[in-house]
């Protein structure tokens, strides 16, 4: 048997949990008695999060708002880049989130790096923002995963097309 396994090591998320992550602290805005009156808009662009509100005091309270039903939708909080609070027309502050997918090319080469170093018996070769990770043996692809979740990179990781 020379069949060989394999899976991808990615870093994604999923854009309809976010959207109703979204949608529930955009409800719960709405609805707070601190956070009512604030004409406060969460807006979801292709890559990006804009918070407009009132001033930084409820620009705090909105981002551990959106952060909280992150959590619970099972998002990583590593996917959330937040930019630098601006002054917006008529006392207002805006914040521009960008949203973080793919993994880049250095966090790429140190995995690849990491796992030759580490695993001789397992293959890793970068694939755009993906890295692919092969060997003969399912046991050696399941120590290069324990190992990858114990390290602390600035992106989520997943594993998948695990086969």
């Amino acid at each position: 048997m020379a069949a060989s396994f394999s899976f991808d090591i990615v870093s994604d998320f999923d854009r309809q949990e976010l959207v109703n992550a979204l949608d529930q602290a955009t409800r719960e805005i709405q609805s707070r008695y601190d956070l009512k009156d604030t004409k406060t808009t969460v807006e979801l662009g292709a890559d990006t999060i804009t918070i407009n509100t009132d001033s930084d005091f409820t620009l705090d309270a909105i981002n551990s708002l959106i952060q909280t039903k992150a959590i619970k939708r099972n998002l990583s909080l590593k996917i959330f880049e937040y930019g630098k609070p601006e002054a917006s027309g008529g006392n207002r502050v805006r914040q521009i989130v960008t949203l973080k997918k793919g993994i880049s090319q250095e966090l790429a080469k140190k995995i690849t790096k990491m796992i030759r170093d580490d695993f001789n018996k397992v293959q890793s070769s970068i694939q755009g923002d993906a890295v692919r990770v092969t060997a003969k043996s399912k046991d050696d692809l399941q120590a290069v995963i324990q190992r990858l979740k114990q390290e602390d990179y600035p992106v989520a990781l997943q594993f998948t097309n695990y086969r």
